[in-house]
């Protein structure tokens, strides 16, 4: 018997849960169907551990294009049964990205004049939020609405029927924090929610019905199955040491081909898409649109049939994230043009890490990793195509709209290579990624926020280009934030750390630091602003990269002033790793300043990873025309000048030392009470800037104005030693090293952990990773003195080591906890001893 027939029979006869089932206790219970639909699986998720993987949905799990549609089709002809005839065509379906927009698709088809909406993760300029809400469990949160017709979720007395679809109802949160958004601006009478399975407990069930009256709503529910999910107690901790465990024991395994089989050719076949027809409903699919596709599918059915091997018989459909409709008709309308001789199969790639474990009884049996290949918002990051790899597919046809057709999907490691070592051959079908036209006009570019009503910094000090987030609630555990940004699921800057608040006897050493280096810190304030005035002079306009950056370019705005009785325009600005820089805010400073005019500053350098991002920022939004599109590039100047360079990154600095600069030994009680910054796509429009949060509430522990007032009193008496220290500087080779990169990269293999972005150099980093990472060791450089006393104090109450080590450029490192897992901290937060 062969490996795949052997594998066919076991699906019969076991469950595709049973391996988690048995070791976690896990148990899923409801009507006859319901093993049928769903299996069980594991992720690393800080909210939920098990994955309930569906059979029909189309995901995951490789299925019948005709099965997956039909389940979809048949569930929206009962909100069809359900609603009227005459109600139903008023009705507006509404998916969720990025698991049911081929489901919530199918639903509006069996509605049959309904037009349809999914939610989106990914932001498409020019073309304004509608709304925006939040999926609490997910890995990836942020949840757009981007209607190309404003109207289409008109609410009000006559409003029509609200149909939302997802693939599961488990808790019922994201479902009720959607209608709740929704219906504070659009209001209506009814919503029909609708989903393939029904898990929700007793309680969810009743909240469901409060919610209705609270509302003043009928809220009607259609479903395929329903159930209960039983999660013994721990079983979220047990679960992720479970992973933990597995992908310990996978490590080093790469995915192989097909073991003496040469990769299989890649084919791009054209499918002549109907001009009229979205890609999908990321911007709204109507009536008209989905007569126009159901003309148009035979024929593109018929030239991917046509271009597959004459010996092909199973062939695989691979959809891609979001774009699950478009392949999914695809895959019906391919297994019509090739018959019953044919086994045609759908599924699609996903951004979920999941799990897998080759077992008759596990829902995941392989995965594929790839790149993401559509330059997403939220920055790179892997992929994945699951059940794919063994599955005895002849051959695969890849379905991507036109955004994702980048090098990256063509790359050596990209999707197209990873299938084509797994299928006798591989077929690339494009559908045109749709964009709203006209695009709409930019919105008023909004104003700086100043102090008092936003920090606490004299409003003529700084203009912050931020929005103010104060009444967004966006703190999370340190944990859970660290064990979110490792996994994949989430980044560092869409939730902020709780704000550290320091203890009596840490803000006695900050105190006493500050005493000790003031006119350390006045010296280098001076040489930095002396240097960049001589050079980038006149009058250069500050922008300071928010928030370390912002108290230095206050103390420059201070010296010009001082020294020279100038008055330096200064603002803030956000960069995100991973992100780059806020375009909303360069397009302000254009339209206020000369681009040429504008230096970037920040506090210090580490490895050098910002000094990267910014270059690559400013190279981008330049490529990209400037501020007016297509009116020509602005000239922004990349150069960062920093008050330390620990690194050798940058050349306009007022050390290279790496000392104490007790800005770095607070959060936002040392800048103006301001948060970091904040990106997150639910809050951040095209057209806003950032965010940030003011804390106004911590104005008793501010000593925001006791660090500018310490550091300009010394201004004086360290005036000659500026003098000659610039001269002198203004005269040298300056030319960036990249010393610090080197050593980083170094200590990262040294110390196995094998990413530069969990390596943190020198004492300002450093302080970061113990106020607001999970820390796992300290490295401190033999001999280090008073600079390092703050951060030995740290490390004590977090239970942290500090490792006494020779040639290090810097000061101290700090290692940030590796393969993070709750199991690597105990129940107060401080890192387990020896882990």
């Amino acid at each position: 018997m062969s490996g795949r027939a052997r594998r066919e029979e076991a699906v019969d006869v076991v469950w595709s849960g049973d391996w988690v089932a048995e070791r976690l206790g896990v148990a899923l219970e409801g009507d006859g169907e319901l093993h049928e639909l769903l299996g069980l699986a594991l992720r690393r998720n800080p909210k939920r551990a098990h994955l309930l993987v569906s059979n029909v949905l189309g995901k995951h799990v490789p299925q019948k294009p005709s099965v997956v549609y039909g389940a979809g089709y048949g569930l929206g002809e009962r909100v069809r049964a359900l609603l009227g005839a005459e109600e139903a065509r008023r009705a507006v379906v509404l998916g969720y990205a990025e698991t049911a927009t081929g489901l919530g698709h199918a639903v509006a088809d069996g509605l049959r004049d309904a037009p349809y909406l999914h939610s989106t993760r990914r932001p498409v300029a020019g073309v304004a939020q509608a709304g925006g809400f939040e999926e609490a469990h997910s890995h990836a949160t942020s949840h757009l609405l981007l209607p190309e017709d404003p109207e289409l979720l008109a609410g009000g007395a006559e409003a029509s029927t609200l149909v939302l679809v997802d693939d599961e109802f488990s808790t019922g949160n994201t479902v009720l924090n959607t209608i709740r958004a929704l219906h504070e601006t659009h209001p209506r009478e009814r919503y029909v929610i609708v989903a393939l399975v029904d898990m929700r407990s007793a309680g969810d069930r009743d909240r469901l019905t409060a919610f209705a009256a609270e509302i003043g709503a009928r809220v009607d529910l259609v479903t395929r199955s329903s159930g209960t999910v039983t999660l013994p107690e721990g079983v979220l901790e047990r679960g992720q040491a479970l992973v933990a465990y597995q992908e310990a024991e996978q490590a080093g395994r790469a995915d192989e081909a097909v073991a003496g089989v040469a990769p299989a050719p890649v084919t791009r076949v054209e499918l002549d898409w109907p001009a009229e027809v979205p890609d999908g409903g990321r911007h709204g699919f109507t009536p008209a649109h989905r007569a126009a596709l159901e003309a148009a599918l035979p024929g593109m059915a018929e030239r991917i049939a046509g271009a597959l091997d004459s010996d092909v018989r199973r062939v695989l459909v691979l959809g891609f994230e979001e774009l699950m409709y478009a392949p999914l008709r695809l895959g019906t309308a391919l297994e019509a043009a090739m018959g019953s001789g044919a086994e045609i199969r759908y599924s699609t790639t996903t951004r979920s890490p999941v799990l897998a474990v080759d077992d008759p009884g596990y829902a995941i049996r392989t995965r594929l990793v790839f790149p993401a290949h559509d330059d997403p918002a939220d920055g790179p990051g892997d992929r994945y195509a699951y059940n794919v790899a063994g599955a005895g597919f002849d051959a695969v046809v890849a379905v991507v709209d036109s955004t994702a057709d980048t090098p990256e999907l063509h790359a050596p490691d990209g999707l197209l290579a990873r299938l084509a070592a797994h299928t006798g051959q591989v077929l690339l079908a494009v559908v045109p990624s749709y964009t709203p036209t006209p695009l709409q006009e930019p919105a008023v570019l909004p104003e700086p926020l100043r102090g008092p009503d936003f920090s606490s910094y004299a409003p003529e000090d700084v203009g912050w280009l931020l929005q103010d987030l104060s009444d967004t609630e966006l703190e999370a555990p340190t944990e859970e934030r660290e064990e979110a940004i490792q996994s994949g699921g989430a980044h560092y800057a869409e939730s902020l750390p709780v704000e550290y608040q320091p203890s009596a006897e840490y803000q006695a050493l900050f105190a006493a630091a500050l005493d000790a280096s003031a006119a350390r810190i006045a010296r280098a304030v001076g040489t930095v602003t002396e240097t960049v005035l001589a050079e980038r002079g006149p009058r250069p306009v500050l922008v300071s990269l928010a928030r370390a950056g912002t108290p230095v370019g206050v103390l420059m705005r201070h010296w010009a002033r001082h020294r020279h009785g100038l008055d330096l325009p200064h603002y803030a600005i956000s960069i995100v790793r991973g992100r780059g820089i806020d375009a909303t805010a360069l397009r302000w400073l254009a339209a206020h300043h000369d681009p040429a005019d504008v230096v970037f500053v920040d506090g210090w350098t580490g490895k050098g990873a910002i000094t990267r991002e910014l270059a690559a920022a400013i190279e981008e939004f330049e490529a990209s025309g400037g501020p007016g599109g297509s009116a020509g590039p602005a000239g922004f100047d990349p150069e960062i000048a920093v008050l330390a360079d620990p690194g050798g990154c940058v050349r306009t600095y007022g050390t290279r030392e790496d000392f104490l600069i007790p800005s770095a030994c607070l959060n936002s009680t040392v800048s103006g009470l301001i948060s970091r910054t904040v990106l997150r796509a639910d809050l951040v429009g095209p057209d806003d800037f950032h965010g940030a949060k003011f804390y106004r509430e911590l104005a008793g522990s501010d000593v925001s104005g006791d660090f500018l007032a310490a550091v300009t009193a010394r201004f004086d008496e360290v005036a000659d030693q500026v003098d000659a220290e610039t001269k002198e500087l203004l005269a040298a080779d300056r030319a960036p090293t990249w010393e610090g990169w080197a050593a980083v990269e170094r200590i990262s293999e040294e110390y196995g952990i094998h990413d530069v972005n969990l390596v943190k150099p020198g004492v300002g980093e450093t302080t970061r990773v113990l106020l607001r990472r999970v820390p796992w060791k300290i490295l401190a450089k033999r001999g280090a003195g008073t600079d390092l006393t703050h951060i030995r104090l740290l490390a004590e109450q977090r239970g942290v080591p500090v490792e006494e080590v020779d040639d290090l450029p810097y000061s101290c490192v700090g290692l940030i906890h590796p393969r993070f897992t709750r199991g690597a901290t105990g129940a107060d937060g401080k890192a387990v001893q020896g882990a």
